[in-house]
Formats: C-alpha cells, sequence, structure tokens
C-alpha cells in the first residue's frame, strides 16, 4: 500500500472520530514522525489539529444524559399509582345502553375498589428501608402487623383516586336514575306494547293452566328494566364501598369510621 492510499485512509478514519475527546487526546501530544512513511499522516494530522475545517460534533445525543436522583422514584410513583376512571358523557343513550353501563361500573370497580390492596401496597415504599430476613422467619396472618403507610400518601390516594371514581359512579347512577323515572317518548318498542296491551288486555294468563301464557304477559318498557338495573347496582355499589373503605381504615390510620361521612367530607371540600 502507498504512503499516499495509506495517509487518505487513516484521516478518513481521523474525519469519522472527530469529536472533542479526540481532538483533545491527539492534539495535546501531535503525532510525531517516527517513519518516513508516517511523516506525511503525522503532518496532515497536526494540520488538522490547527486547522480543524468544521466544529467537533456535539456528544450529548451519545451519552444518556445525567438524570435526577429523585426522578426515578418519582416516575415509579407515577405508574405505580392508580388513575380513577374517566367519567362518560351523560346522556340517555348511555344508560338504556345497559351493556355500555355494565362495562362503565365494573371497569371502574375493578380498577379501583377489587384492586384495593395493591393499590395501598403500592403507596408503601419499601426501598427506603433495608431488607429484615427476620421477616421471612414467620408468617405474617394478622393484618395490623402490615406496614404502615405515610398519611399524605393514604390521604392524596382518597382524595385523588377513591373519591373521584366513588363520586363518577354516583353521578352515573343518580343521572340514569333520573332518565329512568322520566317520560320515554323515543321508546322503540311503546307503539308495539300499547298494541300489544290492548289486545292481550281480556285474556286470561295462567301458567297452570298454559306454561306457555307467559308470552302474553306485558312487555316491560326499557325504563323499568333501567329502574331494576339501577337499583340493583346501588345495592352493590353499597356493598363494595364498605368493603373497601375497611381495607383503607385498617391502612390508613386516621381515617373517618364510615365512609358515607369521609365522602361527604370530600364532597363539601370540593364544592360538590
Amino acid at each position: 500500500m502507498s504512503p499516499s492510499s495509506l495517509t487518505s485512509e487513516i484521516l478518513q478514519v481521523f474525519d469519522n472520530l472527530e469529536p472533542s475527546l479526540i481532538y483533545s487526546s491527539i492534539c495535546a501530544s501531535p503525532v510525531q514522525s517516527a517513519a518516513p512513511l508516517l511523516s506525511p499522516t503525522s503532518e496532515c494530522i497536526t494540520d488538522r489539529c490547527h486547522h480543524p475545517t468544521r466544529s467537533p460534533p456535539k456528544l450529548e445525543w451519545f451519552w444518556a444524559s445525567k438524570t435526577d436522583p429523585g426522578s426515578g422514584e418519582t416516575a415509579s410513583k407515577k405508574m405505580s399509582q392508580p388513575s380513577s376512571t374517566e367519567a362518560p358523557v351523560l346522556t340517555p343513550q348511555f344508560c338504556f345502553d345497559e351493556r355500555l353501563l355494565r362495562d362503565f361500573l365494573r371497569l371502574s370497580r375493578s380498577t379501583i375498589d377489587d384492586s384495593i390492596t395493591q393499590n395501598l401496597n403500592a403507596l408503601v415504599t419499601p426501598s427506603r428501608e433495608g431488607f429484615d430476613p427476620s421477616s421471612t422467619a414467620m408468617r405474617q396472618t394478622d393484618s395490623r402487623a402490615r406496614k404502615a403507610i405515610d398519611p399524605s400518601a393514604c390521604q392524596g390516594f382518597k382524595d385523588k383516586v377513591l373519591f373521584p371514581s366513588w363520586q363518577a359512579r354516583s353521578d352515573v347512577l343518580n343521572y340514569c336514575a333520573g332518565v329512568a323515572t322520566s317520560p320515554d317518548p323515543d321508546d322503540p318498542d311503546l307503539i308495539l306494547r300499547e298494541t300489544e296491551s290492548a289486545r292481550d288486555r281480556e285474556r286470561v294468563v295462567n301458567e297452570r293452566l298454559d306454561p306457555y301464557s307467559a308470552r302474553f304477559f306485558p312487555r316491560e318498557a326499557r325504563t323499568e328494566s333501567l329502574a331494576n338495573l339501577i337499583r340493583n347496582q346501588r345495592t352493590v355499589e353499597e356493598i363494595i364501598r364498605a368493603r373497601t373503605w375497611g381495607m383503607v381504615t385498617e391502612r390508613c390510620a386516621g381515617s373517618s369510621p364510615s365512609w358515607e361521612d369521609a365522602l361527604n367530607t370530600w364532597r363539601h371540600t370540593h364544592q360538590r
């Protein structure tokens, strides 16, 4: 290989490795010509150091920027903290779509209430304390032996996650209850139901004599079906909230003994 070709190849490598780190290491002690073969290369490199053709590229993109030690903890809190289900747009069509109404209630309950133990455990930061090997020597069956949760973390969970989720479900149930008790002129089965009732008004329905006579029972209006659904869901809601609040009072000190009082206090504070 000729000296000129070798020089061009070395210069090409030098151009590709032209950041400030390479400049400081090579230009601080330029290459001395140890042999006649390398002297042209040394002169060219020295010339590049004294008269660079372009500014060295920045290296911030190559190495990750230094992060704040507390940013990891903040990110983990954001990832572990649940969020309340977004409240839907309240319309009569939403209420009469019982599948959609049930799905909203089920999703909201599964996110907050059904996983209340996991949500409360996420408020504890075990990394602040070292691992105690003696903690695994005996099985802990008493719920009171669990690690206490920071009161400020508990209050933040109740104010920002738990109570907003409960309030969103209460708003939906109250609105749909009002829809169920209001006149429904847009009922698609209204005319058919009136026709059947006028025709079958004189028909005797007795399942003991005719097991198939139940087909002549008056068709249930969708407002009646919605009212039954709301009544059942309110009963379920009371049971779920009582169970959830029992778990909260066990883990969070200073909680109100009644979830109704705690929710009313939160509503008054937030001017609901």
